[in-house]
């Protein structure tokens, strides 16, 4: 069978179509292609607040499997802290909401153990949250949180600057994150693997605990913002490669990608899945993204170790990584 993400049960086009027959009928919205929300406050006129709301999605699943839930806070923090990086805003707090089918003490625990890694790494604070039992709507338990944070008004990164020529710098991920785990679960599955069984290409590790890696807290991007010029950001999560028709109507030639880690090879191999679903779905190596000026290579470079995967051209919203056309 060719996998898909949308066999797998993920169709990132009807989904499209759901964010938009929801905002539609929200009146008091501000721009929703942004990565955080924006928005003004009335006691400081120099900055904005910045929110972005995320959870764990199905790789709760995998948690469940191996019945290990200490590094699954890690990636909540880490979805909603890089996706206000995209902005340019600096995090500051933040609030978790965890829902289970039954009240388990242990696993409550294990949790709380995630999300304070993360919130060190991050550098925040998780100032409230919400628990709530609800066995009639939740199996297991869903993990999610929105975080706060706060940037000048003339320092938001919108990708206004984004012009053709800019250098896309690329950010290594530490693997899958905390996308996609719906069509790994398939391909895992249909294979008639376990998750407990040893992971191929490193038999020191199991299958879920590959998958389980948390994912990685961009904390270089802060720096890089005050010591470079930077034109636009991108957080590579849902949708792959995808992503990075949210910041610009530019198009993207990505000739010198990262290296993917061994879990998406492994995944394409067993789910007979094609490049161009690959990069559609998965981060492939590259996290995160940044778009910036010829002149700020080397700086860049070295304040975050990525590496110039690409650059950005006149094509309308094409993605390319090598001869892969993403979009």
């Amino acid at each position: 069978m060719h996998w898909t993400y949308a066999k797998a049960g993920v169709d990132i086009k009807r989904e499209t179509g759901v964010v938009k027959a929801l905002s539609a009928e929200i009146r008091r919205k501000r721009d929703l292609r942004v990565f955080s929300g924006l928005f003004e406050v009335p006691f400081d006129t120099q900055h904005l607040l910045a929110i972005s709301t995320d959870g764990v999605g199905s790789k709760v699943l995998i948690a469940a499997k191996l019945n290990k839930w200490d590094t699954i806070g890690i990636d909540c923090i880490a979805m909603n802290v890089n996706d206000l990086y995209c902005v340019g805003a600096t995090p500051l707090a933040f609030v978790d909401y965890l829902a289970m089918e039954k009240p388990d003490e242990r696993i409550a625990a294990e949790i709380g153990k995630g999300l304070e890694e993360g919130a060190k790494i991050a550098d925040i604070y998780i100032v409230s949250g919400e628990t709530a039992i609800l066995p009639e709507v939740v199996n297991d338990l869903d993990l999610s949180g929105t975080c706060v944070g706060y940037v000048r008004k003339d320092e938001v990164i919108r990708g206004e600057q984004i012009e053709v020529g800019d250098l896309v710098l690329g950010m290594k991920s530490s693997g899958i994150h905390s996308n996609g785990l719906t069509l790994a679960r398939k391909v895992v599955e249909g294979a008639g693997l376990d998750y407990n069984e040893p992971f191929p290409p490193n038999s020191t590790r199991s299958i879920g605990e590959e998958l389980l890696t948390p994912t990685r807290i961009y904390t270089k991007v802060l720096e890089l913002l005050k010591r470079c010029e930077v034109h636009g950001l991108a957080h590579i999560t849902g949708s792959g490669f995808l992503k990075l028709g949210r910041i610009t109507d530019l198009g993207f030639a990505l000739y010198d990608p990262l290296e993917p880690h061994e879990i998406f090879g492994f995944l394409q191999e067993k789910g007979n899945i094609a490049d161009e679903e690959m990069y559609k779905t998965f981060n492939m190596g590259m996290g995160f993204a940044v778009v910036i000026p010829k002149n700020a290579e080397d700086q860049a470079i070295r304040i975050t170790g990525g590496k110039i995967v690409g650059e950005v051209v006149e094509e309308e919203k094409g993605i390319t990584v090598g001869d892969v056309k993403v979009l």
